[in-house]
């Protein structure tokens, strides 16, 4: 899982839900040790990166909220908070078939292998710094080498970049109208209006966020040898990972929606505090 990275269309999140809802759910103790095992909780923890992209998305700056802008988005984006929401979400639709599947390769050797170098990336917030030498790595590699066709594949296996675009576009939908509706974005602003002028920038979007993606996977698993990205490609191309990929994006997404959600109703009570 990596930030801004990975989900689906998050409009249509309760009906695969639903869909995924077994007949046995898996209970929260098992899901509280796959989320460690897959390293699916610090993924979930570096959400709270993204709380930095919040006043930009207002057209303003971190600071022009004052002093307790650290404190709140920091409550609001609570780590043990959106991993028991996690837990909640993944207890009633992942299935211990589907967690058991997951969990054994995350615990072998080459499982554990990936999730250390991908928990290193996740805890390492400069993105700028990880975009701008994955990049570089690339270039070393080649666009056509097998290395960084083994990359796209796992890219791929994990997400298809018009489902990141897609569901980032909704979490800024729903912070957006969020602020609108709580007087944080100090103007009032149409949904539908609002999703025109984001499609209209969906193709930038996306060819940022695709080289962001590679640069990213280059980044992350620099350390990793071409054989051992082979076999986690493979790995996570396995129909089973497949599905449990596709709940894990979506509830990360849910959660970061939501989260951005309640960040603007907190920013709105700072407002008038801070005279904005």
């Amino acid at each position: 899982m990596h930030h801004w990275r990975h989900g689906i269309i998050l409009t249509g999140i309760c009906v695969l839900m639903a869909a995924a809802i077994p007949a046995r759910a898996a209970d929260h103790a098992n899901v509280e040790a796959f989320l460690h095992v897959t390293g699916f909780d610090v993924a979930l923890a570096a959400i709270a990166h993204s709380a930095d992209h919040a006043p930009a998305l207002l057209g303003q700056e971190a600071e022009d909220f004052g002093p307790e802008w650290v404190r709140i988005s920091e409550e609001v984006f609570d780590v043990p908070e959106m991993q028991r929401m996690a837990v909640d979400i993944l207890s009633e639709t992942l299935s211990p078939e589907h967690l058991g599947h997951a969990a054994e390769f995350y615990a072998s050797d080459l499982g554990q292998q990936v999730v250390a170098v991908e928990n290193a990336s996740h805890a390492n917030a400069d993105v700028d710094e990880k975009r701008e030498e994955g990049l570089r790595l690339m270039q070393e590699m080649g666009p056509t080498s097998p290395r960084m066709t083994t990359l796209l594949r796992l890219m791929e296996a994990v997400d298809t970049s018009d489902q990141s675009v897609r569901a980032v576009q909704e979490v800024m939908v729903r912070f957006l109208m969020a602020a609108s509706h709580t007087g944080a974005l100090g103007y009032s602003i149409d949904e539908d209006t609002l999703r025109d002028l984001l499609r209209g920038d969906e193709a930038a979007m996306m060819a940022d966020m695709e080289e962001g993606g590679r640069a990213n996977a280059a980044f992350t698993y620099r350390d990793i040898s071409d054989a051992d990205l082979e076999a986690y490609a493979k790995a996570l191309e396995h129909p089973m990972m497949q599905e449990v990929y596709q709940l894990m994006n979506a509830v990360q997404y849910e959660i970061m929606a939501n989260r951005f959600e309640t960040l603007a109703v907190r920013i709105a009570d700072l407002r008038p505090a801070e005279e904005l």
